[in-house]
This record gives structure tokens, C-alpha cells and sequence, in this order.
């Protein structure tokens, strides 16, 4: 498992061939009636993000900021993965990993980044296998694969015996998994995502009452879901080489899941949206972060209650339903339970003291 020093450092071909296809780009109509997102991604933010990327975004500004932190890469299980590694001040016993998904990036943490080492803490910010800066998987994998990945570079390449985790997205379902399945190795978890717990009896009417409530939601919002779940190659064979494309796929999900009350400036300005947007289109792998929608169905959805320490945060625009606390204790061994006044999906993005303030106090408490 080889562990070598990494700087982002895209080539100015890969920068130019992307500019060539914002600067092409053509931006179709839309109906004449109904709000600006009432049909998904609005066409008159659309084309002023993409005058904003032609005129005026800076990638190699951006870079520098990504850079400000030391990063690696590993080869764990044939898969070439990149992380940020950022040493404490020691004061802290074990390192957080925090892991992002889908559509965000190791861009999301940043602000956070400078909050959680102030109070000490070592930090490891991997990108998913097939986002960012990491490699593709021969295969589609899920969750549950990448926790694996995960515990070996913790435990193999960086020689920590023990240490926390933190989630949201997919990165909620891999910091369940390795709270679940990993607890000799994992101390405690922090989520501020989470699915409720499984199904289980019909004779439970608050359970019942949460998964129709889910239900409905899904209904509305899990257009992209099920094409990506069921057809990722032909969405992101669509998308892949379509920069403009790939902004309206991916930015009506921060318009919509963040804290936005629908004015997306509001939690995302221009320059975070475009940095994260090509955080997938430098790297080629807008098509691979779809995989995981496809293999999460062939690993375990529910890998049974997490036994150790868990933090819970709430983000009140988080578009996914919320369940009570005796329903999430189901799932979880529940001993910190936020609800935050502010923020939504993208909450370390959103809220990064808010964000980081609750991590540090849930493992401040349960992280020894």
C-alpha cells in the first residue's frame, strides 16, 4: 500500500478543452409559466453561472486553496486513493475521517478544515473511490466497500489503531458501515445525514407514518436517484464530456437539498459551485461517481445497528425527512442529538462553525 505526497495540478490542455465547451455552450428555453426552479434547474441562473465560468472563474486560484493543505495518495486494494492528512497539535488523541458524497467533494470540508484543527484534532479527507482525485474502481462498489477501504488506510497505511469518524451522504452510509462493522477499530461516528432505520414492523405507526413521509419526498425528488441507480453508465456517458450539462445536473441539488430557501447565493457563491463542479470534470470522473448508486443495491442497505457512540446532527434544509430520536435509536446508539438552527445537505459547506462546533463537542465527549 504505496503512500506518496500529492499536489492538484491539472494540465492546461484539460483546463482549456473544458473552457472550449463552457464558452460553446448554448442554453436552451424554458416554459414560459411557473417559478425559475419550479421544473428543476432554473435556465436564467444556468446561463449566468456559465457567463460567470467563461468571464471571470479563476481554476488556478482556485487550486491554490485546495493545495493549502497536505495531501497524499495511497494504493489500498488496487485502488489509488487521495486524501487530505492534516496533523493536530497532538492534544487529541485520535483523528477524524471525514468522507463527503454525492454531488459534493473534499471542496465541501474546507472551511470547516481550519475549525476542527484549532480544537486539535488530526484530520483525514479522503475522496470516494471514483470522485475527486482518487482512482476508479474496476467495478462498481458500494458503502460497504468503501468502509473497508477506508479501515485499511486508517489502520494500514497510516498506522492508527483506532479512530472517529464523520459523515454525511454517502458519507453518512460509509461512517455507518464503519460504525457497524468496524467497531475494533472505530471509536465513535458523527453523521449529519441519516436514511431512519429500516423498515421493520408495520405495527410501529410512527415508523410507518416516517417511511411514508419518505416515500413522498422520493417521489419528488429521486428523479436522478433512480436513473442513477439503474442507468448510471447512460447519464454519465450524457454528462462526462458536457461541462454545462453536468453544472444542471449537479447544481439544482445544492439549490434544492441546501439551506437556500430558494435563492441559491444565499449558501453557495459562484466560485464554490464551479470548484466542485470540476473537482469530477479534471479528473474524468463524472461517470464513476455514479457507480455507487448502482452497488449500493448489491450491499447490505441496513448493516445493522451501530453499537458504539453516535452523534446526530440535524441541518433543518436538509431535504431528507428526519426521524424522531426513538426511531433513529434503532439504527443508533444515539448520545448527542443536534438540531441545528441553520444550514442544510452541504452543512460543512453551509455552516462550517456550526458544523464544526458540533463534531468537536460530540468527540470532545465520546471520542477518548
Amino acid at each position: 500500500m504505496s503512500l506518496r505526497p500529492f499536489r492538484i495540478d491539472v494540465a492546461q490542455p484539460v483546463l482549456d478543452r473544458i473552457a472550449m465547451r463552457v464558452a460553446d455552450a448554448r442554453i436552451g428555453y424554458a416554459p414560459a409559466e411557473g417559478g425559475p426552479w419550479d421544473y428543476g434547474m432554473d435556465r436564467g441562473y444556468l446561463a449566468e453561472l456559465v457567463a460567470y465560468w467563461r468571464d471571470a472563474y479563476d481554476w488556478r486560484a482556485e487550486e491554490v486553496k485546495l493545495n493549502r493543505w497536505p495531501q497524499f495518495m495511497a494504493t489500498v486494494d488496487g485502488v489509488d486513493i487521495h486524501f487530505y492528512h492534516i496533523p493536530g497539535d497532538g492534544t487529541r488523541a485520535l483523528p477524524i475521517i471525514l468522507t463527503h458524497g454525492w454531488p459534493g467533494s473534499v471542496v465541501e470540508f474546507q472551511a470547516a478544515i481550519p475549525l476542527l484543527l484549532a480544537a486539535g484534532y488530526t484530520l483525514v479527507i479522503p475522496s470516494l473511490p471514483g470522485y475527486g482525485w482518487s482512482g476508479r474502481p474496476a467495478r462498481p462498489i458500494g458503502p460497504a466497500s468503501v468502509a473497508v477501504l477506508w479501515r485499511k488506510l486508517m489502520v494500514d497505511v497510516l498506522g492508527y489503531s483506532r479512530f472517529l469518524a464523520q459523515g454525511g451522504d454517502w458519507g453518512s452510509a460509509v461512517t455507518h458501515q464503519l460504525g457497524a462493522a468496524h467497531a475494533d477499530v472505530v471509536a465513535a461516528i458523527h453523521v449529519n445525514f441519516f436514511m431512519g432505520p429500516p423498515p421493520g414492523s408495520s405495527q410501529d405507526a410512527e415508523l410507518a407514518e416516517y417511511w411514508r413521509s419518505v416515500g413522498k419526498l422520493m417521489e419528488a425528488e429521486s428523479g436522478y436517484h433512480h436513473e442513477q441507480r439503474t442507468k448510471p453508465q447512460t447519464i454519465g456517458l450524457a454528462l462526462h464530456d458536457n461541462p454545462v450539462g453536468w453544472a444542471a445536473w449537479v447544481v439544482e441539488k445544492f439549490q434544492r437539498w441546501g439551506d437556500t430557501r430558494g435563492v441559491i447565493e444565499s449558501r453557495f457563491n459562484k466560485d464554490q459551485l464551479i470548484t466542485n463542479l470540476m473537482s469530477y470534470l479534471v479528473t474524468d470522473n463524472v461517470i464513476s461517481s455514479l457507480w455507487m448508486y448502482y452497488a449500493s443495491d448489491l450491499e447490505a442497505r441496513h448493516p445493522g445497528p451501530v453499537a458504539l457512540p453516535c452523534g446526530l446532527a440535524h441541518f433543518p434544509g436538509e431535504f431528507y425527512p428526519m426521524p424522531s430520536r426513538r426511531l433513529a435509536e434503532k439504527a443508533y446508539n444515539v448520545q448527542h442529538w443536534s438540531k441545528l438552527p441553520a444550514g442544510g445537505h452541504f452543512a460543512a459547506m453551509e455552516e462550517p462553525a456550526a458544523f464544526a462546533m458540533d463534531v468537536i463537542a460530540f468527540f470532545d465527549e465520546f471520542g477518548g
